[in-house]
């Protein structure tokens, strides 16, 4: 009986840390950073590629190093220079990169536009342009073409008085 109870709880405790690490490897595209006002909490999705309409041989721009490099050089700049003091924002944010045919990103849009959004807008804006990666711009039947990435990421930050 003690040797059934022993098995039994060993499976148990099997199980329960089989689930801490299946948590810990799903989080791992999130950045926690402490300011002295506020606590922030940014999860960034893969970026989406826009098909071009009309296109029977599409492919996607490309960046070097390609597009995890990309996010995660793009979660280091957010946790050294968004500047989150002047903002609390919460809640799902897209960033549209439109990306000419010379593989040059020439507009940033954010969206959606909510109370204070404008100030971080300004400042995904000033961090997507100081990441130097050279971008392959897409192509539609072998003929570079200007295109849309858009990456979703979600924003949360908690405001603590000091």
């Amino acid at each position: 009986m003690k040797t059934a109870a022993l098995f039994i709880g060993l499976l148990l405790a099997n199980f329960s840390f089989a689930q801490q690490y299946d948590i810990e490897d799903q989080e791992s595209n999130v950045i926690i950073a402490e300011t002295n006002k506020n606590i922030l909490k940014i999860t960034i999705n893969d970026p989406l590629q826009v098909a071009v309409k009309n296109c029977k041989d599409f492919k996607a721009a490309n960046v070097t190093g390609g597009v995890h490099a990309y996010t995660e050089t793009l979660r280091r700049y957010m946790f050294n220079y968004l500047n989150s003091e002047f903002y609390v924002l919460n809640g799902d944010f897209t960033f549209t990169l439109t990306i000419n045919e010379m593989g040059k990103i020439t507009k940033i849009e954010g969206s959606p536009k909510v109370n204070n959004s404008e100030v971080f807008f300004d400042d995904m804006k000033f961090i997507m342009r100081r990441i130097k990666n050279v971008w392959t711009p897409a192509t539609c039947d072998a003929k570079p073409v200007t295109s849309e990435i858009k990456i979703k990421m979600n924003f949360n930050s908690v405001a603590t008085d000091v």
